[in-house]
């Protein structure tokens, strides 16, 4: 056997990823297996359904793209239009847009087609993408509910299914929509869930939607990357934006996600930070997908040091060389901490973590200690020094909901309730005064436009329907996932 015979049976060969597939991966730095895929590669080659448990950065993409990728290199067949034969379930956009990009990384060169489906983009694009059929779909749960339903996607054809971050899928509202997407696809599916953190109570969940799954843990549940050193600092809310420049003004500090617990905290936060000399961009759910994908291309470059996220980029975030990972505020959710602190530390790398915690979150906090087994050592108490003055010009400053939270305000963003004012006139019961009355004689009531086109008769209730989310059913209000 020739050295070069050898070198192929290294790495991902041994696990049974061959020709073109191995070379792509090779030249895209995927050499040695990583635990998670040494292990979930082998079984799901031999079509067993896979429940995997492995710290977020640990290489879960590859685990389950390479065998998918290796089993539609082999088919050989032609897809249908309208159908996907790989469908891949994310619970947010940027976890979406990662996923394909790995895949595409690692199928350079083997004419595999991919395909997005997310809310907050264009759908028509997405539908002509689809069209023709795609090899791997990415999507998230909102909006490819909304395509199978309108008949513009077909999942009869899909042999492959996978929930990426699974217990978030399953807990954040997705269950029923995961549930139906699944029913859809082919019967004799192959399954894989992976996730960092599955509560049994969700592993209860799962195993619904497995058929005699492998399952593999290679590390306990809610544990975080040993290369990731962690600390808390002591500081009032009042305190937080002060020290967190001052934290800042380190050169070390080379690329940092700080994590606020709201959208306005981080819009808050993010505000600060330009206030007090430094450039930063923002990412959170009010944000359209053009921003928020804009702004994570900026901090990926470099032209931005500083990411200000809410939970959202907790997962699906893979910029390499994160150094730091700052939690302005604890999450309310314990699991969230392991998500985002492991932004940092990925692919064997350091990484520091720092939690800026006030006395009202020492419960959150004890609660992150809990899942992830261990105290968090403090490095800086500034508890016992006043207060900083705020800057009065800042304070006086009124606060603006963004665009998108209108509805919060019953659709005016004023906060008025639609309707107040009514071109100045009084109202008394229920009537504005001079507006015109009627008879009751026919046609004297003005004709109202229907949706069909025709008018129901007299006295007629409208019919509301219900607000459950059925493939058949009436189509609802568009939803960003």
């Amino acid at each position: 056997m020739t050295n070069e015979n050898k070198a192929e049976q290294n790495g991902f060969a041994t696990l049974g990823i061959t020709g073109a597939l191995l070379k792509a991966a090779n030249a895209a730095g995927f050499t040695d297996p990583k635990p998670i895929q040494a292990q979930a590669i082998p079984p799901q080659l031999e079509g067993r359904d896979i429940f995997g448990i492995a710290q977020t950065g640990s290489g879960k993409t590859a685990a389950f793209a390479l065998p998918i990728l290796s089993k539609i290199i082999g088919l050989g067949t032609k897809r249908r239009p309208k159908t996907a034969r790989a469908l891949i379930l994310a619970p947010t956009r940027e976890l979406a847009v990662q996923i394909e990009d790995t895949i595409k990384l690692l199928a350079k060169g083997a004419h595999i087609s991919t395909a997005l489906v997310l809310g907050g983009v264009s759908r028509y694009s997405q539908v002509k993408k689809i069209a023709p059929g795609v090899d791997i779909l990415i999507a998230t749960p909102g909006r490819l509910t909304d395509l199978v339903r309108e008949g513009d996607l077909i999942l009869a054809d899909t042999k492959w299914l996978v929930l990426d971050e699974g217990d978030r899928m399953l807990d954040m509202g997705f269950i029923n929509d995961v549930k139906r997407i699944a029913k859809a696809t082919a019967p004799d599916r192959q399954t894989a869930l992976f996730s960092a953190t599955l509560p049994n109570e969700i592993a209860e969940l799962a195993k619904g939607l497995l058929k005699d799954p492998v399952r593999i843990e290679v590390a306990p549940q809610s544990t975080t990357a040993a290369e990731i050193v962690q600390s808390v600092v002591l500081a009032r809310t009042k305190q937080k934006r002060q020290v967190l420049s001052k934290m800042l003004a380190d050169e070390a500090m080379r690329s940092v996600i700080v994590f606020s617990r709201t959208k306005h905290g981080a819009d808050r936060v993010t505000k600060d930070l330009a206030r007090d000399g430094f450039n930063a961009a923002v990412i959170h759910g009010n944000k359209s997908q053009n921003a928020r994908q804009k702004a994570l291309n900026d901090f990926r470059d470099g032209s931005v040091r500083i990411l200000v996220a809410t939970d959202i980029a907790a997962r699906g975030i893979d910029v390499p060389g994160i150094s730091h990972v700052v939690n302005f505020d604890l999450p309310d959710e314990a699991e969230s901490y392991v998500h985002r602190i492991g932004r940092t530390g990925r692919n064997g790398r350091d990484g520091i973590a720092i939690t800026l915690c006030d006395p009202s979150e020492n419960g959150k906090l004890r609660q992150v200690e809990r899942i992830i087994r261990m105290r968090l050592p403090v490095i800086a108490d500034h508890l016992g020094s006043p207060d900083p003055q705020r800057d009065p010009k800042e304070t006086t400053e009124r606060h603006f909901e963004p665009a998108n939270d209108r509805e919060h305000h019953g659709g005016r963003r004023d906060g008025r309730r639609p309707g107040n004012g009514n071109n100045g006139k009084k109202r008394f019961g229920g009537k504005p005064t001079g507006e015109r009355t009627f008879s009751g004689k026919p046609g004297d009531r003005p004709a109202v436009a229907k949706p069909n086109g025709e008018r129901k008769p007299d006295g007629a209730k409208r019919f509301r329907g219900n607000s459950k989310r059925r493939f058949g059913g009436k189509r609802p209000a568009n939803r960003a996932a």
